[in-house]
């Protein structure tokens, strides 16, 4: 039993007045690869991480939902029958989001309480909404046994996230959190939702993988990535597909003239990214971890120059890890902020670590939050 899952027993007991039914846990997660595919039915490669948020959850005998957490101030009190979108705000539209969206799912609700508290950090691209949204949604599937599986409740934590907080992201984070495994990617087609465990044999190969938060907090809810999704309908209506899953390389080339400049470039982004992942898995089988590095730079100059979505914190983070020998780089998450991940040797991590900090005070950038991250197991019961 984990000092987390513990402290969140405790911390609901002293909050509520009495002992949870049970801790629920879900990772974060970092994306290895797969940037902006997901919503365009394509393929993306994250990994669970060593980072978790546990959510300690006790029934109660009406339909109030009474939601407190470590990290913010009073508790919530909410009508179970009254969530909708617009209703809830801030945080607690996470976790009020999923037991709506598990009523849409058909379960059967009962009132509850709810302690969550969490490692994973917020605002860095890493999924802490996803972590919140997932270890709710195994805490209240068991206990109002709704009997959902896991691909449900990955559909579950994105329907809440859509309609009740309004981010129109994908379905990767909920499927990195749900189906993790130690040492494993997990290889989802966003169109079948068919995840595949892929072996990343990081520490038989004397690599780690390090997490450059730049703390410049992305912020999904705002106009950028809602204009990049816009970009990419647009382009799968003018070249005819029901998405840009459908557009090989080739055949972006030849309808080029199609679009104009800016809608060309998201699409390329896009269709040349799902080729990355692709490739990558195609390497760690055939040949391990050594050989992605270069994958990952493409994918991050993809992300700077044809999706722009990068920031000059993440460029500088990318550059300075490359230079101090890490195999592969790259930007993590939406973008418009948050974390890059370097891919790098275990003896050159202490090295990385004091050039990118030195390279940031240098630039006048904040302090950045540098952590190396195991991929780890995904969501499940604690207590």
């Amino acid at each position: 039993m984990s000092g987390s899952a513990q402290s969140a027993a405790e911390l609901f007991e002293k909050q509520f007045g009495y002992k949870p039914a049970g801790v629920w846990s879900a990772p974060g997660r970092v994306n290895l690869i797969g940037e902006h595919t997901d919503y365009n039915e394509g393929f993306v490669l994250p990994f669970a991480i060593d980072r978790r948020t546990y959510a300690a959850v006790g029934l109660r005998s009406d339909q109030l939902a009474r939601i407190a957490s470590s990290f913010a101030g009073e508790a919530i009190e909410f009508e179970i029958s009254k969530i909708s979108k617009g209703s809830v705000a801030g945080w607690s539209a996470y976790p009020l989001g999923v037991a709506w969206a598990l009523m849409q799912a058909g379960a059967t609700s009962k009132g509850f309480d709810l302690y969550v508290e969490s490692n994973v950090p917020v605002g860095a691209g890493l999924s802490s909404s996803a972590a919140i949204e997932c270890s709710v949604a195994l805490a209240l599937n068991d206990l109002w046994g709704a009997g959902l599986s896991k691909n449900v409740l990955a559909k579950v934590g994105q329907k809440a996230e859509n309609e009740i907080v309004g981010a129109p992201t994908g379905i990767m984070d909920q499927t990195a959190s749900l189906f993790g495994q130690a040492d494993h990617a997990v290889f989802l087609d966003c169109r079948t939702l068919d995840a595949k465990a892929t072996a990343l044999a990081l520490e038989e190969n004397g690599l780690e993988i390090w997490v450059m938060d730049t703390r410049v907090a992305h912020r999904l809810t705002d106009g950028g990535y809602a204009a990049r999704r816009a970009s990419c309908e647009k382009a799968s209506e003018l070249l005819g597909v029901s998405s840009l899953r459908d557009v090989t390389v080739e055949s972006l080339e030849a309808s080029k003239h199609l679009l104009d400049d800016v809608v060309y470039k998201r699409a390329k982004h896009v269709v040349t990214e799902n080729e990355r992942v692709r490739q990558t898995v195609k390497l760690l089988a055939e040949s391990g971890p050594r050989s992605i590095g270069q994958l990952m730079i493409d994918s991050h100059s993809s992300m700077r120059d044809d999706f722009q979505i990068s920031i000059t914190e993440l460029d500088v983070a990318v550059e300075t890890a490359l230079s101090e020998g890490a195999i592969g780089s790259r930007m993590t998450g939406g973008g418009f902020g948050g974390a890059a991940i370097a891919l790098i040797e275990s003896q050159k991590a202490a090295s990385l670590t004091k050039a990118v900090i030195e390279k940031f005070q240098k630039e006048g950038f904040e302090k950045p939050e540098i952590f190396k991250v195991i991929p780890d197991a995904g969501a499940k019961r604690e207590i």
